[in-house]
């Protein structure tokens, strides 16, 4: 099941989040949707749809058939075959097993930082100049940090709540809000300037060195192209729009090639050179929504995680032979007493001198994965409640991790929102030779 929630109080709200069986009225005036089939006396609130907005991570389908699902070990890697390959079983020619000395979880959540967001995290970066992190939120604000002195530098306060940032260098960024508005932020000064609007909440926000452009995703179904250097008006930076098949959830930059995930359990690859039509449409190949793509260190693939608590690792190359690597693996699940507990799979952050990935998901833990070798090569401490984001420091030796409840299983009480700096070790991130098999 799915995070401890039964299938039948899961049901798809068009603003990409849940409702939950909190409803009264026989259909939802803010979703146009139909209740669940039983009320429930937690709430008079006719509807939760704003915040669960917050997470549009659980249901793309009505009733989700986990009760069939058979226990399965934390991990099992799978082949996915080119053609039809969400419809296939499970199956696992290849257990995952964890690395050499990595079998018990690794000690401590690491370093707290200071003053951290009073809502809920959005997302969190590391800059590729230095130790900074910036951080969006849901309390309406954006953050700077400097990771290594653990001292919050900058704070900008928001008209509504920040879904999405990034930095442009070390003395500004963008970020990208529930007002429908991008902006442009000065550090040294704190000054704002709006780069433009959506017609609907910007979920997603990038900065593509290559192009020299910002790029935003919103659940207004588009994406959109800035020029920053424009500070005239928003009528002269943009530089394009571009229909997408549904709500854009994530995307992810390497070099010109841009990956955009929506809603429908679509994928769109671009070559920002040119951006009239997509280089490819895909579908994701896992079953259900999507919940974070990232885009390989070297320019190769993507990860892709959706909220069944699976990874798939795909490549752009469309030759058989390149089409052949691909596969999904199970992960950020647990077996009790014969019953399944599935959780969304919320971040992917890759190594930037190694090319391991770390996962993070609902269950509160981190693991880091060898995606050649397919092993699990570590897993830290629980943290205290949803991992919602996740960002290595320019040089891999530090990791962001936002324990950051996602509202996943509804309105509840939980622990105060953190942000956690770890120091990394080598030996968690660098992969292992594969053995050699003992002669004959």
């Amino acid at each position: 099941m799915l995070v401890g929630l039964p299938a039948t109080l899961v049901r798809p709200v068009r603003g990409g989040g849940v409702l939950y069986a909190k409803c009264r009225k026989k259909k939802c005036a803010k979703c146009a949707i139909p209740p669940p089939p039983f009320p429930s006396a937690e709430s008079k609130s006719p509807c939760f749809r704003f915040k669960t907005l917050r997470s549009p991570s659980i249901a793309s389908a009505t009733a989700l058939p986990f009760s069939s699902l058979s226990p399965v070990a934390d991990s099992n890697f799978e082949s996915l075959p080119e053609s039809s390959a969400a419809d296939q079983p499970d199956f696992s020619p290849h257990i995952m097993s964890d690395a050499s000395g990595a079998t018990a979880s690794a000690m401590g959540s690491g370093r707290e930082l200071a003053n951290p967001p009073s809502d809920g995290i959005s997302n969190l970066r590391f800059s590729n100049h230095s130790d900074h992190l910036l951080v969006s939120s849901w309390d309406k604000t954006v953050r700077l940090y400097d990771a290594d002195a653990n001292v919050l530098r900058r704070e900008f306060a928001h008209p509504g709540p920040v879904l999405d940032c990034c930095f442009h260098d070390d003395s500004s960024g963008f970020s990208a809000g529930a007002d429908h508005t991008v902006r442009r932020l000065a550090f040294a000064s704190s000054k704002e300037d709006i780069l433009g609007h959506h017609d609907a909440p910007v979920r997603c926000v990038e900065y593509s060195y290559a192009a020299g452009q910002v790029v935003t995703g919103s659940w207004d179904k588009t994406i959109k192209c800035w020029d920053p250097r424009g500070v005239s008006g928003p009528e002269r930076t943009l530089v394009g729009t571009y229909a997408q098949p549904e709500r854009v959830y994530s995307m992810s930059l390497v070099g010109n090639r841009l990956v955009v995930a929506t809603a429908g359990r679509h994928v769109n690859i671009y070559d920002l050179r040119n951006m009239s039509q997509p280089e490819q449409k895909r579908d994701s190949s896992l079953k259900y929504q999507t919940r974070c793509v990232r885009c390989f260190p070297n320019g190769t693939g993507y990860a892709l995680s959706s909220v069944e608590g699976r990874v798939s690792m795909e490549f752009f190359d469309l030759s058989e032979s390149a089409q052949s690597k691909k596969y999904a693996f199970k992960c950020h699940r647990k077996s009790e007493s014969g019953r399944d507990t599935v959780y969304p799979v919320n971040a992917i952050a890759f190594h930037p001198i190694y090319g391991t990935f770390a996962t993070g998901g609902c269950d509160g833990f981190v693991n880091v994965w060898d995606g050649t070798n397919k092993k699990r090569l570590y897993q830290y401490s629980k943290y205290a409640t949803s991992i919602a984001a996740l960002s290595f420091s320019k040089d891999g030796h530090l990791l962001a991790v936002a324990s950051s409840y996602t509202y996943e299983e509804g309105e509840k009480s939980h622990e105060p929102d953190s942000i956690f700096i770890r120091g990394v070790n080598e030996v968690e991130v660098k992969p292992k030779p594969k053995a050699l098999a003992a002669p004959q």
